[in-house]
């Protein structure tokens, strides 16, 4: 990508209105364009030194507002672009324009972001620096929801994700309220394997005792999404999947009162509303939205009723301390389906045989964030964060082949199982960002301090009534499995830029845990009626991962990137509370340990072709699962225990041609986008310790060389975008190989379709968006093109058991305005 150097020239000033001048301050108002007169948006604007900053519109244009009376430097920069610097004044009611030229090097770049289209590259990669992050030498990708022709009514996430290479999807429902997704092999159940953030905050359950995120922000609230492979683990945290981060919109800058709204309609009585407001007054931005949706769904009892509220407040105490508050809270209930098994799914995939099954996660998280610019050279952040939820699900869990049928006896339904789970977590990060010079080249260092304490309780197998409908009420007096978990994580990190020459950097890092997990309570009763006691468990552990990446320009737009960083995943609350009361917990129980590793080249020629290819390694280690044992006395029990490792390596692939683009820079015509998003994925077990029962002697044998369960062989997705002015539509196919539901590798699945295969699929999506009038816009689509029948999991539990269907062909339209 070339590298862009501004000329700020023409510097003037103009009076502001009366009504609009504050004693002491003034405006920086600007342009952006290119050598040719073109206007170049997207480009990120602060005045050095303070809080105060913006991003250029599309039509190049950008404003400051509220500036105190003095000397400043304007700082211009994008991804991968050399920073531009220019000393302006600013003074009292008066307006600062500034003009901003771009070399002749823009001129590639503007015709990708203007003339080339919309959308062009959603996926886009983080700047070496951002915020108080450092990514240089990772593998990063940045989703501009502003540029996808995509679902985002039901969070689409094969939509979302689709130039995203190797991104495998989970999809449990059309409700979209849970997004669960992974990358290179690891298990997409409700996106444990990543470290989920909202506005750089944690939002799943517990980060080390039940990672899962229940809650994600709908998409038409979010403004980005940024993912980073598994060697993010030094700046946030030891998971394998590495970072994922949604990035929700922000109140408009300069104005005082803006409002977006959006109402949509589908398939399966489907109805949502979005409703946003924000804006600045004074040194204040806020913003807010309402959203709701509903619908009965694709397969029977699937009806789902969602409600998300935001508030994020920020107030400017200085043009150096920043002070912001956010809430979001999530309402939300699910009728379950149940799962399948195979010969219903080739029946009938939209049949259910559950219809007394529901689901419900109220969610809370608050959040204060501190930010200052201690230094010219150094930014600071504090988040303080918690989260108040809850998991509940009342239904019949028995497996799919047995039906729910009345009981003879008593002429109603069998006593539904009631679970239910409460989070109680709190958590502190301090992160920092420090430019410095050393041999007289400019490094930078991002360091940080992190406490995280979280509280589960966890009340399972509970008597529920015998009813059909959403209730959580208890029908004795206790729940048999009444436990409680504490998770206290204190942990610090350090990561240097070293700039080693103008085009070669390299990334050292290091990252030091402190976790300790404790469980105590009530597994269940015997027979007899007697509790059976959890004894107090507590588990301390201290250990230091390391990792470096390096990045080296080739050219102003290519680079070669390599990195390898350690990861780790400390047993879970579900791998010490045994299924069943004869199982034993191996009490040298050992974390999950291992490593990510990438080596891979980026760029883009002019504004036809850009690229990411990339290989990865992923060593896991220590995974944990069941053996079955037998005791001197002859009796059996099944140890829960370390069995095993895996290896994952594979081709993560990304490349887009604009073909029109290649043969001219103006189409009256409007242009075309050819995009592939290709992975190939090699998951097996290293080493899996198995035992088995024969002629009561327990026979180890090891399942080194089978592949890992829910890792398929290949993920492509492959599609095109044709824009026109306001108009963009865009075809994409998602093909995604066959993959195993098991350890074992079973291929025929037995009467209870938790096991066996998952075929390879393919599905089509359209969508198309035209926007008008410049506030107005129309969305429209139908996913699954050609109506397929598929599936993408075999659950064993929860929302199952069985095969959950993926949803057949279903469309939605969409009118949306902005004032």
């Amino acid at each position: 990508m070339s590298l862009l150097l501004f000329m700020l020239t023409n510097s003037s000033f103009a009076v502001l209105p009366p009504d609009n001048g504050v004693p002491d301050k003034g405006t920086v108002r600007g342009m952006i364009t290119d050598a040719n007169g073109r206007p170049i948006g997207g480009v990120s604007i602060v005045l050095k030194g303070t809080l105060r900053g913006t991003v250029s519109a599309e039509d190049g244009s950008f404003e400051i507002t509220g500036v105190p009376v003095g000397e400043y430097i304007l700082s211009a920069s994008a991804v991968h672009l050399k920073i531009a610097e220019q000393r302006i004044s600013v003074r009292a009611k008066e307006v600062t324009d500034v003009k901003l030229v771009a070399e002749e090097q823009i001129i590639q770049l503007g015709e990708i972001v203007i003339a080339g289209a919309r959308g062009v590259r959603p996926a886009d990669q983080l700047a070496d620096v951002e915020g108080t992050s450092i990514f240089a030498g990772k593998k990063t990708e940045v989703v501009r929801m502003d540029r996808l022709d995509a679902n985002l009514i039901t969070n689409n996430a094969r939509q979302v994700f689709a130039k995203v290479p190797g991104i495998s999807v989970w999809e449990n429902d059309g409700s979209g309220v849970q997004v669960g997704v992974a990358s290179r092999g690891l298990s997409p159940n409700r996106s444990w394997e990543f470290n989920v953030r909202q506005n750089g905050y944690d939002i799943s359950s517990d980060i080390f005792g039940y990672p899962e995120a229940y809650y994600n922000p709908p998409m038409e609230a979010v403004e980005r999404i940024q993912i980073v492979r598994g060697a993010s683990s030094l700046q946030y945290g030891p998971q394998f999947g590495g970072l994922l981060n949604y990035v929700l919109k922000r109140g408009d800058a300069n104005r005082k009162i803006s409002v977006e709204t959006q109402q949509s309609t589908g398939s399966f009585g489907m109805f949502s509303t979005f409703n946003a407001v924000g804006g600045t007054v004074g040194k204040l931005n806020y913003y807010g939205y309402v959203h709701h949706r509903q619908a009965d769904g694709w397969r029977e009892n699937s009806a789902y009723n969602i409600t998300n509220l935001h508030l994020n407040l920020n107030y400017a105490v200085t043009e150096k301390l920043n002070i912001g508050f956010e809430i979001s809270r999530l309402f939300y209930k699910n009728q379950q389906p149940g799962g399948l098994t195979d010969a219903q799914f080739a029946q009938d995939a939209r049949q259910s045989s559950r219809a007394r099954n529901w689901f419900s996660t109220p969610w809370t998280v608050p959040a204060l964030t501190v930010d200052y610019q201690v230094t010219e050279q150094w930014k600071s952040s504090l988040k303080v964060f918690g989260l108040i939820a809850e998991r509940n699900s009342i239904g019949y869990v028995r497996a799919i082949n047995i039906p729910d049928t009345l009981n003879a006896q008593t002429g109603t339904f069998n006593p539904r199982q009631l679970d239910r789970d409460s989070y109680r977590n709190f958590g502190a990060e301090w992160r920092n960002v420090i430019n410095y010079k050393l041999l007289n080249r400019e490094s930078t260092i991002a360091a940080g301090l992190r406490y995280y304490s979280g509280a589960t309780r966890r009340r399972q197998n509970g008597r529920g009534d015998t009813g059909s409908d959403f209730n959580l009420n208890l029908q004795e007096a206790e729940y048999p499995r009444n436990l409680e978990f504490m998770t206290h994580n204190t942990s610090v990190y350090v990561e240097n830029i070293f700039r080693l020459t103008k085009n070669w950097t390299v990334t050292p890092g290091i990252r030091y845990e402190m976790v300790k997990n404790t469980g105590e309570g009530q597994f269940g009763r015997a027979a007899n009626g007697s509790a059976i006691l959890m004894p107090r468990t507590e588990k301390q552990r201290n250990f230091m991962l390391a990792g470096i990446g390096t990045e080296l320009n080739l050219a102003p737009e290519a680079n070669i990137y390599a990195n390898i960083s350690q990861s780790y995943r400390p047993v879970l609350f579900s791998e010490i509370t045994p299924p069943a009361t004869t199982d034993v917990i191996d009490e040298n129980l050992r974390d999950a340990s291992g490593f990510n590793a990438d080596l891979g080249i980026r760029g883009s020629y002019k504004n036809i072709v850009t690229y990411d290819v990339s290989a990865f390694y992923l060593q896991y280690d220590n995974r944990i699962g069941t053996l079955n044992q037998i005791r001197p006395d002859g009796s059996r029990f099944q140890l829960r225990t370390n069995v095993g490792g895996s290896r994952t390596q594979g081709i993560e692939s990304y490349v887009e041609f604009a073909p029109i683009a290649a043969i001219t820079d103006r189409s009256k015509l409007g242009y075309i986008n050819l995009f592939a998003s290709l992975s190939w994925i090699n998951a097996e077990y290293a080493d899996l310790r198995v035992v088995s029962i024969v002629n009561n002697v327990p026979v180890e044998t090891n399942l080194k060389g089978n592949k890992v369960e829910n890792a398929p062989s290949y993920i492509h997705r492959i599609g095109a975008t044709y824009t026109n002015k306001g108009f963009s539509a865009t075809w994409q196919m998602s093909a995604v190989g066959e993959a195993f539901s098991d350890a074992n590798n079973t291929r025929i699945a037995p009467a209870t379709a938790v096991t066996g295969m998952v075929p390879a699929y393919r599905v089509m999506d359209i969508s198309a968006t035209w926007r008008f009038l410049q506030r107005y816009n129309v969305r429209a689509g139908v996913n699954n093109l050609t109506d397929e029948r598929y599936f993408t999991r075999r659950a064993g539990g929860y929302p199952g058991p069985g095969i959950m269907p993926g949803e057949g062909r279903n469309w939605y339209l969409s009118v949306g305005a902005r004032f």
